[in-house]
């Protein structure tokens, strides 16, 4: 057997000194292997010849059988890996050019939504080809920033502006001590380079003023207002309705948060259907005046995500005509149907 084992070295690592095709010196291996096993077969047992060989026929188809399966294996492995390629080409000619083929590291950071069977390869690129502006990098902001940042949403505009406080830490997640002065956008597209490279964000350290809102929105998909005040939540609804963008729109009070989906556009209620004119002071204190539990804009932010997932990939049943009130207190949730409001001064014209 030696002396077969040593042809066969001498056949492939010469073959491939002197520069022999793979093709040729397998060819040749074929050949040596038929060769021994004939001898085995032909010659009686005890011949000098077939003692050198090995002895045994049924040496050598064991060791067939064993050159077979891993050939086998090696030729299934290269299907696999050939249609997979095959795939991921006519996946890449179907995509859109500014979307780009996923990466392996990509694909392996999705991983689990891409085996969600509501969400699956289509959604994931959705989510990679979507353009979300997040209004407000604060309580609400900052767990919608990172939540659509670690889902894959491709582009996320973030406008505010405010510079991070002491105050803001008990709450506002993205920032951290010594983001301190630093203006808020600019603080959480740190955070969000950190979390996934695959992310671009684009910040607007200003307030969003009526000047630019229109302007701003129409470069986008999908809105998500996390502001406090009624003067920037009506303007950011108006400039949705005006372009036809849906919104995502949270707000929160001491242990209470609420949120819906408004797109008049197809159909649902806008912000101001719901909320005609802005509530007395007295009524709808702010965080600072009133309060609010550390947790809360976690949980709301993070349903407002789940939202604009579900929103961009077409997963699940959205909140359109629906409102969202969760009473972290007492542990409860509570979903109120919302309809348009006839004569309403943003979007009764649609």
């Amino acid at each position: 057997m030696l002396l077969v084992l040593i042809m066969a070295a001498t056949i492939w690592f010469g073959g491939r000194f002197i520069g022999a095709p793979r093709e040729v010196r397998t060819t040749l291996l074929g050949l040596l292997y038929i060769a021994t096993l004939g001898i085995q077969v032909a010659l009686p047992e005890g011949n000098p010849l077939r003692q050198a060989t090995g002895g045994s026929a049924a040496l050598w188809l064991i060791v067939g059988g064993i050159v077979a399966l891993v050939l086998a294996y090696r030729a299934g492995l290269r299907a696999l890996r050939q249609r997979a390629e095959a795939g991921e080409r006519a996946a890449a000619q179907e995509a859109p050019a500014q979307g780009g083929p996923f990466t392996e590291t990509e694909l392996n950071r999705y991983a689990r939504h891409i085996v969600l069977r509501e969400l699956g390869g289509s959604g994931q690129r959705a989510l990679k080809e979507a353009r979300v502006l997040v209004v407000g990098a604060g309580g609400l902001g900052s767990p919608v920033l990172q939540y659509l940042a670690a889902a894959g949403v491709g582009t996320l505009g973030v406008i505010d502006g405010d510079t991070v406080e002491n105050t803001n830490l008990q709450r506002q997640v993205i920032h951290e001590d010594a983001s301190i002065g630093l203006p808020k956008v600019f603080s959480a597209q740190q955070r969000v380079a950190a979390q996934n490279p695959f992310v671009t964000l684009r910040p607007y350290h200003r307030r969003l003023t009526e000047e630019i809102a229109e302007e701003l929105v129409a470069d986008y998909d999908l809105v998500l207002d996390g502001t406090d005040n009624f003067e920037t939540r009506y303007l950011v609804n108006s400039a949705c309705v005006a372009r036809g963008v849906p919104l995502i729109s949270g707000a929160l009070s001491q242990w209470e948060g609420q949120l819906s989906l408004f797109d008049p556009a197809r159909g649902a209620p806008c912000y101001r259907c719901l909320f005609p004119e802005p509530p007395a002071p007295h009524l709808a204190p702010s965080c600072a005046e009133a309060g609010v539990l550390a947790p809360l804009p976690g949980v709301v932010g993070a349903m407002m995500a789940v939202e604009a997932v579900k929103e961009i990939t077409g997963a699940g049943s959205s909140l359109r005509g629906q409102l969202v009130i969760y009473d972290a207190r007492y542990g409860e949730s509570r979903q109120i149907a919302i309809a348009r409001r006839a004569g309403c001064a943003t979007c009764a014209h649609i």
